[in-house]
């Protein structure tokens, strides 16, 4: 997973997720720190392992499925435009993508694979990604799975919609 090693490594990704961090350090409610990203990237590579019968009997994945490498990559990108949504309210799905944008190519992935993952990380907060399958209905499903509602003290005061009561991943 080298190129997805860039870019933990990439100065863009440190600066925004630092912000993040900062921004976040007194937020009651779910962060969207590395925690978060690690979990996203898991639960979307699980689903998708769990998507491919053929993945039970230890099958190689082809090369032109998608890779570990791209989930980690997408999980870990999705939220980075936080920081600019807290500051101005700019959605922070358009600001990730387009952060993504100029990091994705900087790190080794080609067009293709980059297009797919900007797709995942613009749809990851919408009812558009909701109804999606494939890479982008993964990242979609694996960002609401990774919240432990059921073991959060603050859940009886969070409006979010779609509260994990029952951890599955």
């Amino acid at each position: 997973m080298e190129r997805f090693s860039l870019i933990l490594e990439h100065p863009l990704f440190v600066e925004k997720l630092e912000r993040i961090n900062e921004l976040e350090r007194e937020r009651l409610f779910c962060g969207h720190g590395m925690e978060h990203l690690l979990d996203v990237a898991r639960i979307a590579y699980i689903l998708y392992l769990e998507s491919r019968p053929e993945q039970a009997s230890g099958a190689p994945i082809s090369s032109s499925e998608f890779s570990k490498e791209m989930f980690y990559a997408a999980a870990f990108l999705h939220d980075i435009g936080r920081a600019r949504q807290y500051e101005d309210g700019t959605p922070h799905e358009q600001e990730s993508a387009r952060l993504a944008e100029m990091i994705l190519p900087e790190c080794g992935f080609d067009a293709s694979e980059s297009e797919l993952m900007l797709d995942a990380i613009l749809a990851h907060r919408t009812k558009i990604g909701k109804g999606r399958t494939g890479f982008v209905g993964f990242l979609y499903r694996a960002d609401k799975l990774s919240r432990r509602c059921c073991d959060c003290a603050v859940a009886d005061e969070c409006d979010w919609e779609l509260k994990n009561i029952r951890l599955e991943y």
